[in-house]
This record gives structure tokens, C-alpha cells and sequence, in this order.
């Protein structure tokens, strides 16, 4: 076993250090990052043999340890399971980050894991995944166009902040992640609150240089790492090259110029067979394809490179035909189709009670999360034949692309008391799929009734370059351009500023003149697709959908509280039960209650406030005989709180047993006529009765006897019980 290296960094005010050769030594490269108190092991492995596969075979995964955080997991098995959303979207983050960086020829097996060993909730492990697997890949035999390093920058009190703590983002206008070689930007990841862009450019552009000091840090560790694996040659077929060409022709072109994606695509696929028919087996079929593939890529690039223009006819800069619609579904609380092009997104939107908030079992500061965006994407929307499972890591990473645009424009919980979930079913694929569900889930929202700030529009840029320097930025790329094109740079936003970007290279960075170039052109378009947008709806719907459950919000004593859950919940229960109602309690005495129909809502309102009303003497109340003893009646006044009718307080007349006036289960109505300094209430009916002392009051309108309860109402308990919030 190797001796155990460290290397340490002073960075905003906290030591980096990284560590390699005390754990996991039989990896074929491990090191241990540290910032602060948080620390993650980072390893990775390669197989021994190359495989198969035509494409870079990475894989990347982060494993969340809820022991980093000083907590045991919830459910019943008491251990993690399968990875939480934020642990998907950190695997995603890295890989991003390092998959440009390898060689394409690359074809041995590699995997990277980043086990989160600690965290002091101030420090997000996220940039110590990234900086350690460039640690890891620098140290390794696999060959890394690399270092590279990661940084997050915060935008408070009108200022850039390097590594802000995690706390501190709450007060943040700008969530940047910016992750860079010692030259270019590698991959850009934002979640803002209407941040310009000349905001973001400084801030990407001090990011860049901050991440100079990470990448000087690992490369101290030069002369302790392994051997570089040497690349297979790249292989030339000039001959399979002449052939194909001569036998495409410039029928390639004529293929490409179609608009649609369907008539395109069946010309490709003829000009492929025909090939396979023409050069087989003369030629490998894999060979045939590849070089097909080839020639498809270089017209689409050297079309926009030295014509300024594109394969399907379009302008650089022209954004593909855009409708709207909203209120499409008659039943869900909002509905609205998007459709771009040949993309089309329906995203729906539901509201529910605070109940309904998603819990989070996760290391970060946010243990619940109300505002839940989800995409799905059915095979049947690129024309394909596929296994339908659960929601794979691009799902969630689209998805989550979508709800962080969203998010600065939702409502406060203390504005708008509900739940909200947007699902965006992606109906038709053929570019920017998680744009379109932005701009279509900002319509839904607007078509509920959301009271949302402003609307939320995206739009993908994309990118063709050459070694030489030059470039030419595609405005709303399609499939085929974001395949064979350099990047995917989406960007959303209001009219007045920013809210998500999420940049994808598959070159070795961006340069900041290409990054100014793609920030403005998006802006632009951005503008033009909420112009388009407003003409559907201009804002949210002023009341909210019939099927909505309306919530009701009011105010009580925090000390009253108890007297609405009651013992084990019994009393909430039991009015969730009684009223149909959902009803949510917070600590600080703000009640919600939830209800399809006004009279219900109204009705368990009224119930809470007789429980958490403060009994005073004068007071008037109409409650049932609890008990009765030789010297008076017991009568609850409120769930919860009693008083004493004495005898000599039942009647108007002398009684010489309680039971011969009331017995246990009367209604009877009684005034405060006093409270002791031990807090206890002692009641009046006789002030309450005409002053006729002959007559037997026992039946009088001050008592009223309910009907008997039948077997199944004394049976029936509460349906359910929820918990309330803390």
C-alpha cells in the first residue's frame, strides 16, 4: 500500500484538500476531497479489456450516506435505497463535466463512484464529486484532456460570492456551477432569480479564473499518478470514404433539406439500406454505417460553416413554428399544449393540500420540497418501439431543469397554501424537449389559477465550430443538429431576466466569446416565444378551476394547537372525518383547510375556531352533557374543555336530582358565569330560562336530546389520519 499524499488549497476562506493513497487503494484510482467538514471518497475503475460498444463507455454514480449527515434513513428497511433526485442529478452534474474530456476512441469500461463520507450542510459535496473524479482520471492509466475544477458562485447583496454555504443560497440571487479546463468552460449549471445576462457573464467568467487555483492544486499531484493508457489508432478507410460518396452523391443533401423529421428520416434510412445493399459484405457493416454516419455529420457542419445556413432550410438564428393552447383537459386543475416545431409537450398541472408536500430523505438543508415539476417521455414520441419503466436519470434531469426555471416565479406557500405538481408529457421529440415542457408547464400553471409572477420561456442553442476558431451559433436545434452539432446550451428565463441554464459540450470547452454569443441569441428568442405565449394567456386565470379543493388559511393561539390535534390526533381525525376536509397545522398557528365545497370548509372552520376559542365569563355556549354527579352536570363547551352546571344553576326552580333535568348526551345551552383561579368554569342554564318557577323545565328549548346514533355510526371511526406538519 502506497503512503497517503495530501495536497490542500485555501479557497473563500476554507481549506480544499485532496487525498489519495490511504483508501480504497485497489481501485485503480481513489483520492478523498475535503471541504470544510464535508468529504467524499472518489474512485474509479476500468475494465481491463475494451469492449464492443461504439460509443464512450462512462458511468458515473453518486451514493448518498445518510450517516454523512448524522441521520438514519425513514421506511421500514432503514437503509438507502435506490438514489435520491438529488443524487441522480449529481451523478449527472460530473459526468457532464468529464465525458467531453475523454478521448472518443476510449472503449474500456469506466466507472466512477463518489460515496458522500460527510457533510456539514454548508459545504455541498456536488463540486468536491467533480473536482475528485478529475482528481481521480488525472491519477488514473485512462487518458484525460484534463484537470479540471468546479466552483459555485452566489449572487448576494449585489455581489459574487465564491462557495457561498448552502445556507446562504436561500438569499441568493444566482446558483452558478461552472466547471472549466484551463482554458474553456466545460459545463455551466444555474438556477437564478431573474439574473441579467451581463450578471451571469461576470460571474462565469470569475468562476473560470477561481477554478485556475483547483486545477494548480491537482496538478502538484503530477508524478504520483499511473501511466496513461495509449488510444487505439484512428483507422482510415479511404477507399470505403470514395465509395460512399460516390454512390450518395448529392442525394445526401436533397435528404437532409427536408423540414419534417419523418420524411428526412425515411430518406436517411434509404440511403443507408442502399449502401448496406451496394458495399456489403465487400466492406464491414459497421464499417459501412460509420462511414455513412460520418458523411451525414460533415454536410450538416460545413452547411452551417460555409453557407450560414441550415440542412433543413432555416436560418441560424430562426426559431421553428410555435403554438399554444391551454385549457385543453376538462377535468385537471390546468392543462396546455407547447408545440415547437415537430416537438410538442401537454403539461398538466395539479393542486393539493400542504399535506401533499414531497418529503425529502436526502442530505441537504430542504427536508420538503411543494413545488414539484416531472417529465415523462414515452417512447412513442420519437416513433419507437421501447420498454415503458420508471423515469430514468434524463427524465429527472429534465425535469428538474424545468422545475428550477420555474421555481422563482411560483408563489410563496404563504401566498398561495397549496401543493403544486406539473407533469409534462412529452407527446412529440425532435429537439429541447425540457424547453418546451418549460414554456408549456408556465402555460399550465397560468391556466390554474397559480397567481405565478411572470411567465417562463426556454429556448436551445447550439453550436457548430472548427479547429481552426470558427463558429456559428443554431438557434432552437433540432434532433440532428444537437447530435451532430457541439453542444446544447439551454437557457430559460421571464422578459426580465434569467432563471435556468444547463450547458452540454461534447467539445473541449467553450470559449467566453461563445458563451456571451449563446447567452444574448437566447434572450432573443426567449422574447419572441413569450410573445407567442402571451397570446394563449397573458396571465394567470383570476379564480381558480371548479375541481381545484379550495384552501381555506386562519390564524389561531399557537398554544391552541394541541386542543385541534388532540390526544394521538383524535380530535383532527375526527374532523377530517366529520367535514371531509383536509386540515393542516403548523407550528407557528397558521391553519389550511382544504375542501371541494365551501359548506364543508366553513363548517370544519367553525369547529376549529370553537376549539382554540378562549372561554370567557359572559359567554354563551351550546355543548353536550359529559357526565353528571350528585351536586351538578358536566357540559363540554369545546372539544376538549368543560364546564359545571351546579344543581342550583339547572333550573328555575328547586331540583332534587340532576337527572331529572339533563342526562348524559343533552344539548343544552349555558352561560360563563365564572372562572376560578384554578381555570375552572363554572356554567349557568337557569339565567338562560324564563323566570317561571312552576314549570318543569326538563324539556324546555334549553335542553334537546339527539336522536339516537345507529350501530354503524357508534362503529365508524376516522377513515384516515394525517399527521400534521412540524
Amino acid at each position: 500500500m502506497s503512503e497517503p499524499v495530501s495536497f490542500e488549497l485555501a479557497l473563500a476562506g476554507r481549506n480544499l484538500t485532496i487525498e489519495t493513497g490511504k483508501l480504497a487503494n485497489q481501485a485503480d484510482a481513489a483520492v478523498v476531497v475535503r471541504y470544510g467538514d464535508s468529504v467524499v471518497l472518489v474512485t474509479l475503475c476500468v475494465n481491463k479489456e475494451p469492449g464492443e460498444a461504439d460509443f464512450l463507455p462512462l458511468t458515473v454514480d453518486y451514493e448518498e450516506r445518510l450517516y454523512a449527515a448524522g441521520k438514519i434513513p425513514g421506511g421500514f428497511i432503514r437503509r438507502e435505497g435506490r438514489p435520491t433526485e438529488e443524487a441522480v442529478l449529481t451523478s449527472r452534474l460530473t459526468d457532464r463535466s468529464i465525458r467531453p474530456l475523454l478521448p472518443k476512441q476510449w472503449r474500456r469500461e469506466t466507472q466512477v463512484i463518489i460515496t458522500v463520507l460527510s457533510t456539514d450542510r454548508e459545504n455541498d459535496p456536488d463540486i468536491l464529486s467533480v473536482i475528485g473524479a478529475s482528481a481521480t482520471l488525472s491519477l488514473s492509466s485512462v487518458p484525460f484532456y484534463g484537470p479540471i475544477g468546479a466552483v459555485r458562485i452566489g449572487y448576494i447583496n449585489n455581489e459574487l460570492v465564491v462557495n457561498p454555504s448552502m445556507a446562504s443560497l436561500e438569499n441568493s440571487l444566482l446558483d452558478l456551477v461552472v466547471v472549466s479546463t484551463r482554458e474553456r468552460v466545460v459545463m455551466i449549471e444555474t438556477g437564478a432569480k431573474e439574473v441579467s445576462e451581463d450578471v451571469l457573464l461576470e460571474a462565469i467568467k470569475l468562476a473560470h479564473q477561481t477554478n485556475q487555483q483547483i486545477i494548480d492544486l491537482q496538478e502538484r499531484m503530477e508524478g504520483i499518478g499511473k501511466p496513461k493508457e495509449s488510444l487505439p489508432p484512428i483507422v482510415e478507410n479511404p477507399e470505403l470514404a470514395s465509395q460512399v460518396a460516390s454512390v450518395l452523391g448529392d442525394r445526401l443533401s436533397s435528404a437532409l433539406m427536408f423540414s419534417e423529421k419523418a420524411p428526412r428520416d425515411k430518406a436517411l434510412d434509404g440511403l443507408r439500406d442502399e449502401l448496406l445493399e451496394k458495399l456489403h459484405p465487400a466492406f464491414a457493416k459497421g464499417d459501412i454505417l460509420h462511414e455513412f454516419d460520418k458523411a451525414v455529420g460533415s454536410l450538416i457542419r460545413s452547411t452551417v460553416l460555409k453557407d450560414k445556413a441550415r440542412v433543413s432550410g432555416r436560418k441560424l438564428d430562426e426559431i421553428r413554428p410555435l403554438s399554444c393552447e391551454v385549457g385543453l383537459l376538462p377535468r385537471v386543475h390546468g392543462s396546455a399544449l407547447f408545440t415547437r416545431g415537430e416537438t410538442q409537450v401537454l403539461s398538466i398541472t395539479t393542486l393539493g393540500p400542504l399535506s401533499m408536500v414531497q418529503r425529502l430523505d436526502s442530505l441537504g438543508l430542504e427536508e420538503e420540497k411543494r413545488f414539484m415539476h416531472h417529465y415523462n417521455f414515452p417512447p412513442f414520441s420519437t416513433g419507437e418501439v421501447k420498454r415503458v419503466g420508471t423515469p430514468g436519470r434524463r427524465e429527472i434531469g429534465h425535469g428538474a431543469l424545468a422545475e428550477k426555471a420555474l421555481s422563482p416565479v411560483v408563489p410563496a406557500e404563504e401566498d398561495f397554501p397549496y401543493a403544486i405538481r406539473v407533469v409534462s408529457e412529452v407527446l412529440s421529440s425532435s429537439g429541447s424537449t425540457s424547453m418546451a415542457s418549460t414554456c408549456a408547464s408556465s402555460l399550465s400553471l397560468m391556466d390554474a389559477g397559480v397567481p405565478v409572477k411572470k411567465a417562463v420561456a426556454g429556448i436551445s442553442i447550439g453550436l457548430v465550430s472548427d479547429e481552426a476558431g470558427n463558429f456559428e451559433l443554431l438557434t432552437d436545434i433540432e434532433g440532428i443538429e444537437d447530435n451532430y452539432g457541439d453542444m446544447d446550451f439551454k437557457v430559460a428565463g421571464t422578459a426580465d431576466g434569467v432563471t435556468a441554464i444547463q450547458l452540454d459540450t461534447k467539445i473541449k470547452g467553450l470559449t467566453m466569446e461563445i458563451i456571451e454569443g449563446a447567452l444574448n441569441r437566447a434572450r432573443e428568442a426567449r422574447l419572441h416565444i413569450l410573445d407567442v405565449m402571451s397570446k394563449a394567456i397573458s396571465s394567470s386565470r383570476p379564480e381558480l378551476r371548479p375541481f381545484v379543493p379550495r384552501v381555506y388559511k386562519l390564524t389561531v393561539d399557537p398554544e391552541k394547537i394541541g386542543a385541534i390535534i388532540g390526544t394521538g390526533g383524535r380530535t383532527i381525525r375526527s374532523i377530517i372525518d366529520e367535514t371531509k376536509t383536509t386540515i393542516d397545522v403548523n407550528d407557528d398557528g397558521r391553519v389550511m383547510v382544504g375542501a371541494t365545497d365551501e359548506a364543508s370548509a366553513q363548517r370544519a372552520i367553525s369547529i376549529i375556531e370553537r376549539l382554540t376559542k378562549t372561554v370567557k365569563v359572559g359567554e354563551v355556549y351550546t355543548g353536550r352533557v359529559t357526565r353528571t354527579t350528585s351536586f351538578g352536570a358536566f357540559v363540554e363547551l369545546v372539544p376538549g374543555k368543560e364546564g359545571m352546571v351546579h344543581i342550583s344553576e339547572l333550573a328555575n326552580h328547586r331540583v332534587d336530582r340532576v337527572e331529572d333535568v339533563v342526562k348524559v348526551g343533552d344539548e343544552v345551552t349555558v352561560k360563563v358565569i365564572d372562572i376560578d383561579s384554578q381555570g375552572r368554569i363554572n356554567l349557568s342554564r337557569r339565567v338562560l330560562l324564563e323566570p317561571d318557577g312552576d314549570s318543569d323545565r326538563s324539556t324546555d328549548h334549553a335542553v334537546r336530546r339527539p336522536p339516537p346514533r345507529s350501530g354503524n355510526d357508534m362503529e365508524r371511526g376516522p377513515r384516515y389520519h394525517r399527521e400534521p406538519r412540524r
